[in-house]
């Protein structure tokens, strides 16, 4: 979810009751409710058109959409719970035997930097296995407070991880001090890789992702040169089309485009204004001339963001980028 689609939220959970809001969180994942409660504390004035604007969006949306699509673990678990409640437990758990029992989401509810701490002894191989359970952007949080050296290790095995065993979930939960139930019928859970890696290393600060990669060039420059491949920098979205430009202008408030141009090509910054009507491409030139200097981190912090937003435009197949391959995709 991009900076607007919080902030929309975010205003809209506030509109709603108390207890209509809470509902509403029960089924947010534990990244979302951090980001969305943070973004509804923050909150100040909010006119009475932006209120009706995000209504009147969701009403929309929502019209459109139907229960059938839902995912049907969880509202096996919604509906099991509301009849049966505290029984309910036992019964999922036998329905559902095999599933993910790693115990993993109670480390979603956590701040990156707790995380950090509970994890920074544990062999790189377990801290590896953790992090690449999480989102993206939690796990960059977190490597980010690891040290240096725990870093890079930890990078090259999310590299080469091939998948989880059963063995590795089990030491997982050992680490968190759980009891994996059923861990002999797990199969392989298809996580880790190159993939993997280069998108958490895009979502860290450039000068620790620089850092990490110099040390796994040293180590091994084969692997290090296919997560370089893999990894999405602003500049590329000179290979967006025309169209996926302006699908991704749609997408972007303005406030997040001026910041992230301040750092990047003249060319790219052509590309959007080609994109853009005659009007509004003169007010962001003015914009940008009328901005004084912007920090790094601001502005590598707004491009993060606004390549979320291509990763999961490209995600919907509503934009794709040519890569290294006839078929390579973001």
């Amino acid at each position: 979810m991009d900076n607007e689609g919080i902030n929309r939220s975010a205003v809209l959970l506030m509109s709603l009751g108390e207890d209509e809001a809470a509902e509403v969180f029960k089924y947010l994942a534990p990244r979302e409710v951090q980001k969305i409660g943070k973004a509804m504390a923050s909150l100040k004035k909010v006119s009475r058109e932006e209120v009706d604007g995000v209504l009147g969006r969701f009403c929309a949306e929502a019209g459109d959409q139907s229960t059938v699509g839902v995912e049907a673990r969880e509202y096996l678990k919604s509906v099991l719970v509301k009849a049966l409640g505290d029984k309910s437990a036992v019964i999922i758990e036998r329905i559902l035997q095999g599933g993910d029992t790693s115990g993993i989401d109670k480390l979603k509810w956590l701040d990156s930097n707790t995380i950090a701490q509970l994890i920074c002894n544990e062999h790189p191989q377990v801290v590896a296995t953790i992090l690449v359970h999480l989102d993206q952007d939690q796990a960059s949080e977190i490597l980010s407070n690891l040290t240096e050296r725990l870093r890079g290790d930890v990078m090259m095995r999310i590299a080469t991880l091939d998948g989880i065993q059963p063995s590795a979930l089990k030491e997982l939960n050992d680490t968190l001090a759980e009891v994996l139930a059923g861990a002999d019928s797990l199969q392989k859970s298809s996580l880790g890789g190159v993939r993997a890696a280069a998108e958490i290393l895009n979502y860290l600060p450039s000068a620790q992702s620089n850092q990490i990669m110099e040390g796994m060039r040293d180590n091994n420059a084969e692997l290090a040169q296919q997560i370089l491949d893999e990894m999405f920098v602003f500049e590329d979205l000179l290979q967006l089309d025309d169209r996926g430009v302006q699908t991704l202008l749609r997408e972007v408030q303005s406030e997040s485009l001026i910041v992230s141009l301040k750092g990047c090509s003249q060319e790219l910054r052509d590309k959007i204004f080609k994109n853009m009507s005659s009007r509004a491409a003169e007010m962001l030139r003015e914009d940008l001339e009328a901005r004084g200097p912007v920090k790094l981190s601001e502005v590598e912090k707004e491009q993060k963001e606004i390549l979320g937003v291509v990763r999961r435009l490209a995600d919907e197949g509503q934009v794709a980028m040519g890569g290294k391959g006839d078929d390579a995709y973001v």
